[in-house]
């Protein structure tokens, strides 16, 4: 059976070569036939040729039923290389005009002609065009790997063989749930024979899901590096194609190659090109569903036994067809999510291990100040460290460096050439302190680590950095409003300082009113609404955007309770503030001369008039500390 589908490949590949090749013969044949009198011939009128005769001009004429053609004297103003003719009329006195003139003149073998132009132009051109694009095409492609520019049902995966793939599990860090929830696919792998033996069908498919960054590509190689097992690497977006019926052919190209490899992985990244819900009315791609149909039906025909592994990745788990999850198929869901405090930690020591770090670097510091990060964020700030410890002159990393790539990923470089005014930068100075005083005097707020009125390239005048004390999994609605308390400290403290209202909160208003609005549709943390849902979450792994899910008279309603939980926590601020003017005095005229200040700088005015935060701060961080160290 296999000598035969071998047979036929090779029949289709030979139709296609002749195929291709004749086309291709045929228009060049074609360009060169018209483009072949306009360069090197020239038509005059009939009594320009006469003209000719008169002045003595013409050299010799071939005359036809047809047209004359003329060859000019090498001295004629006409003579441009080109042979000239025109049409000929009939005209009786014509060879008497050429007698007279002594120009030699000959009649033009039609038939002859007529059949030497067709054989030298449909035989013989053919032929030298046919053999010299298979040469050509034969030598492309060899350089190509031997895969031709013709074999447009071909499905292009990347193979890695086993030697090639380096990346092992030691490699993906902070994502231990999922390298357990693969490592029974991996024993598999390696042991087919066992599971077979008692008749045990592991899983044809395993869905990798998580936000973009999160290592889902990395952790499908590990696998491979794993089982040490070739990985065919191909994207969802490379099977959709512009001819119908090319990217099923693309899908079962890609099985047939699978087979031939086993026991391998395949490895279909953004498989949400082609895995889409069919359910939708509102926009058809018929090339992507019959794409998709392929896919099921390779799925559920080859054959389990030859250790086959299919991973797919996506971040929009929620748009993909039902059919394609069902058992049999993709199965298997492995969440790959944002890692916590622990997961962090231990990425920036897999991408700190090449790098040079100085004795002060503290990896626990960075991964605190970094909640919600993934994989890729905190790999792009090692590497900004690195950068930086370069532009200083240094060859070790130090904390230093580390700190500001943090910063610079979040808030951008700073930007010393934006100089804002004497009454802009009091505004400001104000400002980060009204969000850093209410940070401090509220409970359960994560303290304050930085407080800068440095302007920044991604738009910041300047900025209060927190850091969470501990990961958290849970917030309670007292937590929330103080969050939003301290993004409403800025504008609060321009009012009560200085009376104006700037356009320096907008970021802050809109966090603060998206929290609020959460608190009302999400949480349902409202007396109003009590536990009734009002919006849902859609797209959680990318932008997480909320959908309504309610009535236009209920948005109204909506909208008035978050008014109303944004207005009690303004006025909220503002009194806590006008109690501590003194302090927002103090700390703003102090950061207005040193520009930056950090946290433990800011706390000691703080506990100056509070002394019992420092106790309390203490006794959190030790009790934090001890956590760290039985952990």
């Amino acid at each position: 059976m296999q000598n035969k589908n071998t047979g036929e490949n090779k029949n289709n590949k030979n139709k296609n070569y002749i195929l291709w090749y004749a086309i291709t013969a045929f228009i060049l044949i074609y360009i060169f036939s018209t483009t072949k009198n306009f360069i090197t011939t020239q038509e005059i009128s009939y009594s320009a040729f006469i003209e000719m005769i008169k002045t003595n001009q013409v050299e010799r004429v071939v005359i036809s039923s047809s047209e004359i053609d003329i060859i000019p004297k090498e001295n004629s103003e006409r003579n441009n290389g080109k042979l000239l003719y025109t049409g000929n009329v009939g005209d009786d006195n014509l060879v008497e005009l050429l007698i007279e003139n002594d120009i030699e003149f000959t009649a033009k073998t039609v038939q002859n002609n007529f059949m030497t132009e067709f054989i030298l132009t449909w035989v013989v051109a053919p032929v030298i065009c046919f053999f010299l694009l298979r040469f050509f095409f034969s030598k492309m492609g060899g350089r190509m790997g031997g895969s031709s520019m013709m074999k447009f049902g071909k499905s292009n995966a990347k193979v890695y063989r086993e030697k090639d793939i380096k990346i092992t599990f030691d490699d993906v860090a902070g994502q231990d749930e999922a390298k357990e929830s693969l490592k029974e696919i991996i024993d598999y792998l390696n042991h087919s024979e066992k599971y077979v033996e008692i008749g045990a069908k592991l899983p044809k498919g395993a869905l990798l899901v998580g936000p973009p960054g999160t290592g889902k590509t990395l952790l499908a190689k590990a696998v491979a590096g794993e089982a040490n097992v070739p990985f065919l690497s191909i994207s969802g977006s490379n099977f959709v194609e512009m001819f119908a019926g090319m990217g099923a052919a693309k899908v079962r190209d890609l099985f047939q190659e699978a087979e031939k490899n086993a026991p391998c992985i395949i490895f279909i990244d953004e498989i949400d090109s082609i895995g889409k819900s069919r359910d939708s009315q509102l926009q058809t791609n018929d090339e992507r569903e019959q794409t998709l149909n392929q896919l099921l039906t390779q799925m559920d025909g080859f054959d389990s036994t030859k250790a086959i592994v299919i991973l797919g990745a996506t971040n929009r788990p929620e748009i993909l067809d039902k059919a394609l999850l069902r058992p049999g198929r993709f199965d298997r869901r492995i969440i790959v999510d944002r890692p916590d405090l622990k997961g962090r930690i231990d990425i920036l020591k897999v991408h700190a291990k090449d790098v040079k770090l100085g004795e002060d670097v503290n990896l626990e510091e960075i991964a605190k100040s970094t909640p919600g990060a993934v994989g890729a964020d905190l790999a792009n700030m090692v590497n900004e460290a690195a950068l930086r410890a370069v532009k200083q002159g240094r060859n070790v990393v130090m904390q230093e460096d580390l700190r500001e790539a943090v910063e610079v990923i979040i808030a951008g470089k700073e930007k010393k050439d934006r100089i804002l005014s004497p009454k802009e930068k009091r505004i400001v100075a104000f400002h980060e302190v009204g969000h850093a005083l209410v940070a401090a005097l509220l409970e359960r707020a994560d303290p304050v680590h930085k407080i800068t009125i440095v302007p920044r390239t991604m738009g910041a005048l300047g900025y209060t950095m927190q850091l969470p004390e501990e990961e958290k999994y849970l917030v309670s609605k007292e937590e929330l409003i103080n969050q939003i308390m301290v993004m409403l400290g800025g504008r609060s403290a321009e009012e009560v300082v200085f009376n104006v209202i700037t356009t320096g909160a907008s970021n802050d208003i809109e966090r603060a009113t998206k929290t609020a609005r959460s608190i009302v549709t999400l949480y349902g943390m409202t007396e109003k609404f009590d536990m009734m849902a009002l919006e849902s979450v859609q797209n959680r792994y990318l932008d997480g955007r909320a959908v309504r899910e309610c009535s236009e008279q209920t948005s109204t309603m909506i909208d008035e309770e978050v008014l109303k939980i944004i207005k009690t926590c303004h006025e909220n601020t503002k009194k806590l503030l006008e109690e501590n003017r003194d302090l927002l005095d103090k700390i703003a005229e102090y950061l207005l001369e040193k520009e930056t200040i950090f946290g433990d700088e800011f706390m000691d005015f703080v506990c100056e008039k509070y002394p019992e935060l420092r106790n309390k701060k203490s006794k959190e961080n030790k009790e934090e500390k001890q956590e760290l160290v039985e952990e």
